[in-house]
């Protein structure tokens, strides 16, 4: 019997697991036999590397071969594991030394005519090796800017099973291909100028991007609700190196071609009414696959006609509104993904959207308003900082005459201004924002604004729960952050009071 054995990476969530692909040829009848907990995808690669081996001329062992994934007790899903088995494979069959692949990890998807094709999670799975101390991977050609984002290892291409083979007898590989398939150009940057009037929303906005605050807006149709969170990724500022990298691994792994480099600006993520819990929060059957929580991480998520979701797929928000990340458990694996999202939600006031809307002609009954507002729950409205109601703007707005207002640029650079006075005071704890920071610590650790006494009358009246205290202690030291101020001030905690209330600046002063 000839052994030999090769390296690749199993993922569930983002964290990785070196994988010993071990192939063994004995004597017999032929067959090809796997083991190790394969999921159907993996279980037909057995096909695959036998069809792509002999079309690309290497051959197939005429003898029995049991290919055996360790550690056995992981459930392993995927495709990537092809480039591996036809390695160790012909490295059993003595095509080449073994020792060849030692230290090195492989990925990659075979075609029957030998070919390597692209495969998802492709930069969480070289972390993964890099950080178990494999410095050389093989991928697919096509992804080498994808793999060359990383540092510290080193990296040979394979566009067929001839540049594998290369590779393990000392060559080079395949050089980077010409970019047939442009990247995915990013998000243009909308301005907020646009947007007509609403300049009590604005400033909600400008708040929520600068503490990273979740954001609740409701008003009649057409007053913008949904050209401002369009706008909010705008005014965010450029991910840090450590974001830029676990936001661009959970993007691999959800297919996003990133052979345009890292995902430096925050994402946006806007799915539609009718999306699954699944499709949300991220699902499958083996190994849960991240959802749109998870690819908005460090971004916006944006829940348009909020009351039209279904209340389980609301409800499914109030774990990672609160830690930062979601556990889907499954019943072989529990996969768990980042989710720090900044969540905007955008609602009518009823069906028909007239309702309380001065000179509107509502004809919901005072029921069906009732419970088309209820679809929200309370729970989920408790966890949104900013309440923003939206009225219809003034003819005067639409003017186009009408000097427009500050832009996107402009409102950008207060916002990271903003963000660099939070990121001094808090940087001993390892928090960015103020919306990160605990409870507890905002008591503890920081001062607290003048007139504190007025959330014991809030909460005294039932106007404010417990973590409504905490959201708006958050939101009166962003306020203080934009204008500039050490501490908040008395009135900065009665902005940020009404803010939570739902209330304008005016009727907070």
């Amino acid at each position: 019997m000839s052994q030999a054995r090769a390296w690749s990476v199993a993922l569930v969530g983002l964290e990785g697991t070196m994988v010993e692909v071990e192939a063994a040829i004995s004597s017999g009848l032929p067959r090809t036999t796997m083991v190790g907990l394969p999921d159907a995808a993996l279980y037909e690669a057995r096909d695959r590397c036998r069809a792509a081996m002999a079309s690309a001329g290497f051959g197939w062992p005429s003898d029995p071969v049991t290919i055996n994934l360790s550690p056995a007790t992981l459930p392993k899903a995927g495709s990537h594991y092809d480039l591996a088995i036809a390695a160790a494979v012909a490295a059993a069959g003595r095509k080449y030394d073994p020792a060849a692949l030692e230290g090195l990890a492989i990925f990659g998807e075979l075609g029957l005519d030998g070919r390597v094709r692209a495969v998802r999670g492709l930069l969480p799975a070289l972390i993964a090796a890099s950080g178990h101390e494999f410095t050389r991977v093989v991928v697919p050609a096509a992804q080498l800017r994808e793999a060359a984002l990383l540092d510290g290892l080193t990296i040979f291409g394979a566009a067929d099973l001839s540049d594998l083979f290369d590779v393990l007898t000392g060559g080079p590989g395949a050089p980077v291909p010409a970019q047939v398939e442009p990247a995915a150009a990013p998000r243009p940057v909308l301005d907020v100028a646009d947007v007509a009037g609403q300049s009590e929303a604005k400033w909600a906005l400008e708040v929520a991007a600068a503490g990273r605050h979740h954001l609740y807006l409701h008003g009649p149709p057409g007053v913008g609700k949904t050209l401002l969170a369009e706008r909010l990724p705008g005014l965010l500022p450029d991910l840090e190196l450590a974001e830029a990298l676990e936001v661009s691994a959970v993007h691999s792994l959800a297919g996003v071609n990133l052979d345009g480099g890292l995902v430096w600006r925050p994402p946006y993520a806007d799915p539609h009414h009718s999306a699954s819990a699944a499709s949300l929060v991220g699902g499958g059957a083996r190994i849960a696959l991240p959802g749109a929580v998870s690819r908005a991480h460090r971004g916006v998520l944006f829940l348009d006609e909020a009351p039209e979701f279904s209340p389980r797929v609301m409800e499914a928000l109030r774990v990672p509104l609160e830690s930062g990340r979601i556990v889907l458990g499954r019943s072989m694996a529990t996969a768990t993904y980042p989710a720090s999202f900044l969540l905007v939600l955008a609602a009518n006031p009823c069906p028909c959207g007239m309702a309380g809307t001065p000179g509107g002609n509502c004809r919901c009954p005072p029921m069906t308003v009732r419970r088309y507002a209820s679809r929200v729950s309370g729970p989920i409205l408790d966890r949104i900082d900013i309440h923003q109601e939206l009225r219809p703007v003034r003819a005067a707005f639409l003017d186009r005459r009408y000097e427009p207002g500050e832009g996107t640029k402009a409102v950008a650079a207060r916002v990271l201004a903003a963000r660099d006075r939070q990121r001094h005071r808090l940087q001993p704890s390892g928090w960015r924002t103020n919306g990160e920071v605990p409870g507890p610590a905002l008591r503890k650790r920081l001062p607290l604004p003048d007139g504190a006494e007025l959330l014991d009358v809030a909460v005294a009246r039932g106007r404010l729960s417990a973590r409504g205290v905490d959201k708006v202690l958050r939101l009166a030291w962003t306020v203080a952050d934009l204008a500039g101020s050490e501490r908040p001030s008395r009135e900065h905690l009665h902005t940020a009071l009404a803010m939570r209330r739902g209330e304008n600046r005016a009727e907070a002063s």
